[in-house]
């Protein structure tokens, strides 16, 4: 074996050129590539002799590989665009094999439709703390690919936190504000063939989430166990506390009944109430004291209300004007009752 001789290996694929020896056992072989190979005498076998003192060529060098064309980020549209400049970020999942939805895989990307450059973070929770998924930046007007994953670890995806930060290069722009935003991603959805719709950021049928939408942030409420737990704990207790009935109904002097619609006089707590729900009550106790009293035409009832911002007052005219269209209506006593109170006359 001398140098110039064509080798091939014994033990694994491959073979070259001897170019020269070290020790006693060691050949070196140059493969097709140009890169010297060290390997032991015995694993290589001559197939073709050459005369070492003929002037060889040296081995052409090996051309610089090109960089291939990143598959990912994507671009769906020109870099600038109008009405890109108001931002909105979006969290898609779309599944490998549409026609497998109990089986495939899925991909998550991370959608920039404006004409920001987005940084970003994408964590999943793990009980209080939280754990970076993926993180990096998106260009304007395109789609970022996040991950794969299987089914086997949807449950980690449930509750999922992205943290933007949106700038634009070589270029003044408007000031965006920083935004984090938590998400409750729904599981089950991605069992259904029908919770993936067609979008135009996508060739396939996708799950999209919104993060931020026209400048605005995303907002969802993401109870944990312990939340609900205590809600229910204090829903409870609440109910306990019976809502107070009104107080017995005394006629004046002058024959009028008087009925106090204000919340205080009429529940014991409006605690966990909202202002609807406390409107509806007030209703309900003054649609009953007209049933009560439906068969005792002429008898007056003053319902106080209150002045307030007109929502109780306005409520009742609206009760009256399309259920109680025969009974007659006005403005009770202004000396003693102010704007605050309506007369109802049973008819």
């Amino acid at each position: 074996m001398k140098i110039g001789d064509k080798v091939r290996f014994l033990s694994e694929v491959g073979g070259g050129i001897v170019t020269g020896f070290q020790g006693k056992d060691i050949v070196l072989v140059q493969d097709e590539d140009g890169f010297d190979i060290p390997m032991l005498m015995r694993e290589c076998v001559v197939i073709e002799t050459d005369d070492y003192n003929i002037k060889r060529k040296p081995a052409a060098p090996k051309p610089e590989q090109k960089p291939k064309e990143e598959e990912r980020p994507i671009t769906y549209r020109q870099p600038e665009r109008k009405g890109g400049d108001v931002l909105n970020v979006m969290l898609g999942f779309v599944p490998q094999d549409i026609k497998a939805i109990s089986t495939t895989a899925f991909d998550a990307y991370l959608i920039n439709d404006s004409n920001y450059t987005v940084v970003y973070t994408y964590l999943t929770a793990e009980g209080h703390n939280w754990r970076v998924r993926s993180q990096g930046t998106v260009a304007p007007n395109s789609k970022y690919f996040i991950e794969e994953f299987e089914k086997s670890i949807l449950n980690e995806l449930e509750h999922v936190a992205v943290q933007l930060l949106a700038f634009k290069d070589d270029k003044s722009f408007m000031l965006k504000p920083a935004v984090s935003v938590e998400l409750r991603v729904d599981t089950v959805k991605f069992y259904k063939l029908h919770t993936f719709r067609e979008s135009d950021f996508f060739e396939e049928p996708s799950l999209i989430y919104d993060i931020v939408k026209d400048d605005v942030p995303a907002r969802q409420t993401f109870l944990k166990g312990e939340d609900i737990k205590e809600a229910l704990l204090t829903k409870k207790r609440e109910d306990m506390q019976p809502a107070r009935k009104p107080e017995a109904r005394k006629p004046k002097d002058n024959g009028i009944i008087e009925v106090d619609l204000h919340a205080h006089e009429l529940l014991e707590t409006t605690a966990g109430m909202s202002n609807g729900e406390i409107l509806n009550y007030q209703l309900e106790v003054f649609r009953k004291t007209l049933d009560e009293y439906k068969n005792k035409k002429g008898q007056k009832i003053v319902f106080i209300h209150g002045k307030g911002d007109g929502v109780l007052r306005k409520a009742l005219l609206q009760e009256l004007k399309y259920k109680y269209k025969t009974y007659q209506s006005q403005d009770a006593s202004f000396r003693e009752y102010g704007f605050g109170a309506t007369m109802v006359t049973i008819r």
